[in-house]
């Protein structure tokens, strides 16, 4: 499982080599790795339905109980079938719709590397694993949304899809590590078993607010649903794949895979079913006053999102079936859909509602793909939506409290799932009332109509024959999250009953709404500036806050003079270091004074004439002299104080110091007094509050020590724990490894930073 997992990632490396040999079959070839996945996640279908998980687990730090494991019961399975498979049919979907673009090589490496950090998520059996694979989803999806960098548009989503969900994954980060804390482990075998010692602890709340602000973020939950909509900047492949079946329900994947921990509460019911029945009504009204066609699909998507959300948030076993059988349907309707708005839009160059139309005889394959799942998304049999929607209402009767209020609002979101089925996969093909670009389309290329009709296929054959997906898919997921068999009895027909009457009066009134849905986007015209007022403004006001804040700051302390810097520096160390030796009682005196020696003595009265001509002298050379005579008084120190070694290097450095002064003096300018008596003295202040507080520094160093000096630790250590007889090296590398890292990171940033600059070229840009 490791290598199914990380093997997208080393294909990912390799796209761009592909590319310039495999040129347009690059996506027929890079397909075959997601299939050989889906081969073998399906391979491991009758294991899983067994009841039985299959763990792999690879001991990365022990020390602090970080293992690279990975986990695959119903719930994984169910999610690494939807990664693999359509992210196949994305790839060679991709290969057609981009096949022009000069960095389609770059493009796939984007997209392997999303997909290999979705199946890591999905598939993580460590929490801290998780997150890695979370963070790297974050990360690929922001090259993926803005992969048309030259465009501000693009730029601007990408970095809100980053902002949004990154922020979600600190909180995420703080609530998996109180997770650990409580149950003393990492690992979700051992963690699924705790439920009821997560429930009752007192970090339960603080644990469960932080992880749902993870996963609200990363699915677009309200108030955080506006970023979603805006990453249709990305290319319609990425929309098609992050928004429809991977990314986006990750944060479904991660409360699904948290329900054994962290539901069952009342904090949990009302927090989870409230913001998801909020998502699913606003961003269906969204959706149906939207024009563009990814925008439409993009907010009935989010729709959806709120929908899962909520049937979570209920937590019943009715509800988590319904849960999972309707996330199954919507992958394969709602993929399909983002293929055939990207298909058009290879057609016409269009995605304007208002102009599309008559495109069916024109593109016949691609239309019936749509019809296919736009009949799915409106529950309409004989296709699998229709299932899911019985499911939908079947969970809001069986709710253990206000069963009429959600079944009003799950009738409301169906109707409008109806009238935008009717949007999307009736009027740009079927509708002929409208005029546009369609006399130029023609039928997409196969690479283009390959993956909706397989698509919306799969939706009307699961619809027919689901038994198979029940059994070896559905079933397995539900008792994953439900910690206990769940058979589910999916069928087209269950007689009349009240949930058939709750499906058809829905898709009547949907189609109603859809027949209507010019006269009432004209008669409430007014509400679009409400639009306006929503959490979209708030976020770009905080991003406004805060460039003004970089600047004001940046105008103030890093204002390109090196005598601001310094000060800052010694200020800011004088004042808090200050303030705490003075306050901790650190400032010590010295027992007795006699016991310093004279030479001693000497040589600090020495290095303290030296300084004082180095700032009195009008001559440069003077100047450095003095200075040099300061190297030298220190060095004297570390003789007489038994470090010669140290010594030697200071000699060394001051010796080459002065050298390269007196190279360079001929070249510097005449030496001018720049500064009046007022800054001076300022300076002076300044530097005597330095140096006293370097004095006190050394005189608390010099303080009897009340532990041991870890020196000794190392010596022991060394050896055995990081097998290196070296002491520095293996301080450098093993023990204060992080911090070695961290200033590798940074090193590594500045010369990326470097490099850019240097081959930037700005000529004939603005």
């Amino acid at each position: 499982m490791t290598v199914a997992v990380l093997s997208g990632f080393f294909l990912a490396a390799a796209a761009p080599w592909l590319h310039r040999f495999l040129k347009g079959a690059i996506g027929w070839i890079t397909a075959l790795l997601p299939i050989s996945l889906l081969i073998y996640f399906l391979s491991h279908a009758g294991t899983v339905a067994a009841g039985e998980t299959v763990i792999v687990s690879h001991p990365w730090v022990p020390q602090l109980g970080l293992t690279l494991s990975f986990y695959l019961d119903g719930l994984s399975l169910l999610f690494a079938l939807l990664i693999s498979g359509i992210g196949a049919l994305v790839l060679i979907y991709a290969g057609g719709y981009l096949s022009d673009h000069p960095q389609l090589g770059r493009f796939y490496l984007f997209i392997l590397m999303f997909m290999a950090s979705m199946l890591g998520v999905v598939l993580a059996g460590n929490l801290l694993t998780l997150f890695v694979f979370w963070e790297l989803t974050s990360f690929s999806s922001y090259l993926l949304i803005g992969f048309d960098h030259e465009r501000e548009a693009a730029r601007s989503a990408a970095l809100q899809a980053l902002l949004v969900t990154g922020g979600g994954g600190l909180a995420l980060m703080a609530g998996l590590v109180l997770i650990g804390q409580v149950g003393e482990s990492f690992e979700f075998s051992v963690l699924l078993q705790k439920g009821d010692l997560f429930r009752s602890h007192a970090l339960y709340l603080p644990i469960l607010l932080l992880v749902l602000l993870g996963a609200f973020t990363k699915s677009a939950q309200v108030p955080f649903h506006f970023w979603l909509p805006g990453a249709m900047e990305g290319p319609t492949p990425v929309s098609a794949y992050l928004h429809s079946a991977t990314m986006v329900k990750a944060g479904i994947y991660l409360m699904a895979r948290l329900t054994p921990l962290l539901g069952g509460t009342d904090p949990w019911f009302y927090i989870v079913s409230t913001v998801g029945a909020a998502t699913m009504l606003i961003t269906g009204v969204l959706a149906f006053y939207q024009n563009d066609l990814k925008r439409v699909l993009a907010y009935s998507t989010v729709s959806v999102l709120g929908t899962l959300t909520m049937l979570l948030g209920l937590g019943t076993a009715e509800a988590i079936k319904a849960a999972v059988v309707y996330l199954f349907a919507h992958a394969l309707y709602k993929g399909a859909l983002f293929m055939v708005a990207g298909a058009v839009y290879h057609e016409t160059g269009d995605l304007d509602l208002r102009r599309l139309g008559n495109l069916g005889k024109k593109m016949p394959i691609t239309a019936a793909a749509a019809g296919l799942a736009a009949i799915s998304m409106a529950g309409i049999p004989p296709t699998f939506g229709f299932i899911g929607k019985e499911m939908l209402y079947a969970a809001g009767w069986e709710a253990p409290s206000a069963r009429l209020l959600l079944i009003g609002v799950m009738m409301l979101a169906s109707l409008l799932f109806v009238a935008v089925g009717g949007m999307v996969g009736f009027a740009p093909f079927f509708s002929g009332k409208r005029n546009g670009a369609e006399p130029a389309a023609h039928e997409a290329p196969v690479s283009l109509w390959l993956g909706p009709a397989l698509l919306g296929g799969l939706g009307l054959l699961f619809g027919l024959f689901p038994g198979p997906a029940e059994r070896f898919v559905l079933s397995p997921a539900a008792a994953a999250v439900l910690r206990r068999p769940a058979e589910l009895h999916l069928a087209l027909w269950h007689g009349l009953n009240l949930i058939l009457a709750f499906s058809a009066a829905a898709v009547a009134a949907g189609i109603g709404l859809y027949a209507a849905r010019d006269r009432i986007l004209a008669a409430t015209q007014g509400l679009k500036a409400l639009s306006r007022w929503g959490p979209a403004r708030g976020y770009k006001a905080a991003l406004d806050g805060m460039i003004m804040l970089a600047k004001t700051q940046t105008r103030l302390l890093q204002n390109g003079r090196l005598r601001i810097y310094l000060m800052i520096v010694a200020v800011a160390a004088v004042g808090l270091t200050g303030f705490t030796l003075l306050s901790k009682g650190g400032f010590l005196l010295p027992d007795r004074l006699s016991e310093v020696r004279f030479y001693e003595a000497a040589v600090g009265a020495m290095i303290l004439a030296a300084a004082l001509v180095a700032t009195q002298t009008s001559s440069r050379l003077g100047a450095v002299t003095a200075l040099g005579v300061v190297g030298y008084g220190v060095a004297l120190i570390y003789i007489l104080y038994g470090a010669p070694d140290l010594a030697m290097t200071q000699f060394l450095i001051e010796t080459f110091t002065v050298l390269l002064f007196v190279l360079v003096f001929y070249h510097l300018p005449r030496f001018t007094p720049i500064s009046d008596w007022k800054a001076r003295a300022r300076d002076g202040v300044l530097s005597l509050g330095v140096g006293a507080l370097m004095f006190a520094l050394v005189l608390m160093a010099s303080h009897p020590r009340f532990h041991p000096p870890i020196s000794e630790f190392f010596a022991e250590k060394s050896v055995p724990m990081a097998h290196g007889r070296n002491i520095v090296n293996v301080i450098l590398v093993d023990f204060r490894g992080f911090d070695t890292l961290g200033e590798i990171t940074v090193l590594a940033v500045a010369a990326f930073g470097v490099y850019a600059l240097l081959k930037l070229r700005l000529e004939g840009k603005k």
